[in-house]
């Protein structure tokens, strides 16, 4: 009977996990996706989902001061969504180092990152290129366009104050 137990909480916990990382669902229990490089955002099929070409190409996302409100709430998120099980800043856990990635990629490709990781990795060569090298597919979290923004408000956040000497800056954000 003792042993029955631990493999009921395992089942649990793996349970609570996977439901963690199914994605968003409409009201009729169907999952969606958006695609959203503006405020507004409208819900489609996945299937029928194209991506803009050259996400990547523009400015760096942490070219720009960042809004440290959206960052607190984005670092919550980060937290909540348990993106920091894959993630990390400054070191490879299962995922990228996301140390920098405000300066490496644009705004526009990590909210399509952070909303549509598996057209991504379809429709785009570096998502492709990087599910070849971490053999991981990125879960779909549910984020809202405007929560993944506020993810990427905390990427810059932590971009900023990692540039920046000890100290410095803080009343300029």
């Amino acid at each position: 009977m003792r042993c029955v137990f631990p493999g009921l909480v395992l089942l649990t916990l793996l349970g609570v996990t996977l439901s963690g990382c199914g994605g968003a669902k409409d009201a009729g229990g169907e999952k969606s996706a958006t695609v959203s490089s503006t405020s507004s955002a409208s819900s489609t099929p996945a299937g029928s989902i194209a991506l803009p070409a050259n996400l990547d190409q523009g400015p760096r996302a942490g070219e720009s001061d960042y809004d440290e409100a959206k960052a607190k709430i984005g670092e919550g998120l980060f937290q909540s969504k348990g993106c920091s099980a894959c993630h990390a800043f400054g070191k490879r856990v299962t995922g990228p180092d996301l140390a920098g990635v405000s300066m490496r990629r644009t705004a526009a490709w990590m909210e399509s990152q952070i909303l549509h990781p598996d057209l991504m990795v379809k429709q785009d060569p570096i998502s492709r290129q990087m599910f070849a090298q971490f053999a991981l597919q990125m879960p779909n979290q549910g984020l809202t366009p405007e929560e993944a923004r506020a993810v990427i408000e905390y990427f810059k956040h932590r971009d900023h104050e990692a540039g920046e000497p000890e100290g410095a800056g803080k009343e300029k954000h």
